[in-house]
């Protein structure tokens, strides 16, 4: 077997975690997937995979090597598409992620313009509040929010958002606003369990992160409700500021204990081909990251 087919296997062993994932995902003998893994081993003359009867990890030198046979494979995908004189036009199917609220306000109006300009380019948007395994389920750009962990994923920062406590004028000019963390005890708490999954907020008091127990009068497990809940004069809600940006231009809200606030958290377009991605990818990315970055709402 020639080293690319070697190469290939490799990675979708490593990509499916397990040698019967692999060949499902190839169309191949889970034998084949065997005699594969073990023929490259023996030609580099090292263990790039740790299995027993039940597990199947990456060692150490074969994450190594699986970052690198992505590469070349990618690199191999661009050199036929220049051949074959599709370089220039992306075709194919877009599958991306972000966090559903984003997603709908800043994500979808990029990709409809994205298919307007590239007609041989379909897109399926996973908008959901929760980390997408781009491997698994084979997502090629995402949209993350925080700081990231270390992975082969390479990512470009477009902005930032802050999480911020707001509510109505209404509620303020009843209950008054409150002048420090502590105050926040004597008020109506609605916490949305996305952002704030338990009923303490962690903020900076004096240069030192602080940290408010709570009890919420509602809880939901959306990030809009919490906002409607907020506009209606409920209480106060913890959202991150894009969620709010248009209810705050209006005045519908207002943030309070703004000098409390801990760090802003950056915004990353994530995606898993480096330099080297996909025309269809790349397209995208390049749209993607100008209008991110030329949005006031997040910088």
């Amino acid at each position: 077997m020639d080293k690319f087919n070697l190469m290939s296997i490799f990675v979708a062993v490593v990509d499916t975690n397990g040698f019967a994932e692999a060949a499902r995902k190839l169309n191949i003998s889970p034998p084949a997937v065997t005699r594969a893994i073990n023929e490259l081993e023996n030609q580099l003359n090292v263990r790039l995979l740790s299995r027993t009867t039940r597990v199947v990890r990456v060692t150490e030198a074969g994450a190594r090597y699986a970052d690198d046979c992505r590469r070349i494979i990618a690199e191999l995908a661009v050199a036929d598409e220049s051949a074959s004189g599709t370089h220039g036009a992306p075709r194919g199917h877009l599958m991306l992620t972000a966090p559903v609220l984003f997603g709908a306000k800043f994500v979808m109006p990029i990709v409809t313009g994205y298919l307007q300009t590239y007609p041989d380019v379909s897109a399926t948007c996973l908008f959901l509040d929760r980390i997408v395994n781009m491997l698994d389920e084979g997502v090629d750009v995402a949209v993350r929010i925080g700081e990231l962990p270390d992975s082969s994923m390479q990512a470009i920062r477009v902005g930032q958002v802050r999480r911020v406590i707001c509510a109505s004028p209404v509620y303020l000019k009843k209950h008054g606003a409150p002048k420090t963390p502590e105050d926040l005890q004597k008020h109506s708490i609605i916490s949305a369990s996305s952002v704030t999954p338990t009923p303490e907020w962690r903020l900076m008091k004096n240069g030192v992160p602080h940290s408010v127990k709570l009890q919420p009068r509602l809880c939901t497990s959306t990030n809009d409700a919490a906002v409607n809940a907020a506009v209606a004069g409920f209480g106060l809600a913890r959202l991150l500021s894009y969620q709010v940006a248009d209810q705050l231009l209006d005045k519908r809200l207002k943030i309070v204990l703004e000098a409390f606030e801990p760090a802003a958290l950056p915004v990353h377009v994530v995606h898993r081909e480096g330099r080297h991605a996909t025309q269809k990818a790349r397209a995208f990315l390049d749209m993607a990251i100008e209008r991110l970055r030329a949005n006031p709402a997040l910088q």
